[in-house]
């Protein structure tokens, strides 16, 4: 495993160069490989975000529609998954761009050169939202459960990264294992403002212990949401 490698950038050196020569080149998916590989260093700092497929395109020297085409090899190619926004019902204006999730940190980290990540840093945080994200996904599929995810944020900035279904669970990770000020937990308060129908809302971080607020937000440490998710219906809003 790449994890446990003495030499883990050497084998994700390996690993990317094997990508572009037997998945991209092989198979004909791309006419200008090294456009496409320099597409990939910055589609990977994009990764948790909201995509602008412009700035990319702007970067690349290539257009929007090539942009968009690549990141659908992306996803073809099982690299990485989208996660649209959430924007039935909404009271105040909400972000229309989709995020981009990469299927592994590691090979995000290697793309986008940034080295050894430690906790506290805000891509760790970035890397425990990535993590968060795809623990919903596999849980989705391969319990068939066909749940819909997307996520939400206002036009200010105001953001939820997760929201199953109609308003059923929202969910914010956060990396820090600190007890929360009242501005971390801006994001549901505001969500639920907007969408008082919402039946939980969680914060899955690093503290030590299960707790709630006063205002009903499940404090939830991950390995105890991981344990949660994979013995519960999580995905309509049961109870623990």
């Amino acid at each position: 495993m790449i994890y446990l490698a003495g030499q883990p950038r050497r084998l994700l050196n390996a690993y990317v160069a094997n990508y572009l020569k037997e998945e991209i080149a092989a198979e004909g998916l791309v006419r200008n490989l090294p456009v496409f590989s320099v597409f990939l260093n910055l589609a990977s700092l994009s990764d948790t975000e909201p995509v602008n497929f412009s700035t990319i395109a702007r970067d690349c020297d290539v257009s929007s529609q090539t942009i968009k085409e690549y990141f659908q090899i992306l996803e073809d190619t099982l690299l990485g998954r989208w996660l649209p926004s959430f924007r039935k019902r909404p009271k105040r204006r909400v972000a229309a761009s989709a995020k981009f999730y990469f299927s592994d940190v590691g090979v995000v980290n290697f793309l986008a050169k940034r080295g050894t990540v430690q906790q506290g840093s805000e891509l760790f945080g970035k890397a425990f939202e990535n993590w968060c994200f795809h623990e919903l996904n596999a849980y989705n599929l391969y319990n068939e459960v066909f749940a819909e995810l997307f996520y939400w944020r206002l036009a200010g900035g105001t953001e939820v990264d997760f929201i199953i279904n109609d308003m059923e669970v929202a969910i914010e990770a956060k990396a820090s294992k600190k007890k929360f000020s009242l501005n971390q937990l801006k994001g549901l308060r505001s969500l639920n403002l907007d969408h008082p129908q919402i039946k939980r809302r969680i914060i899955v971080c690093c503290e030590d212990k299960k707790r709630i607020t006063d205002d009903g937000i499940e404090i939830i440490p991950a390995a105890t949401f991981a344990a949660m998710l994979w013995n519960r219906d999580f995905f309509n809003g049961n109870e623990p």
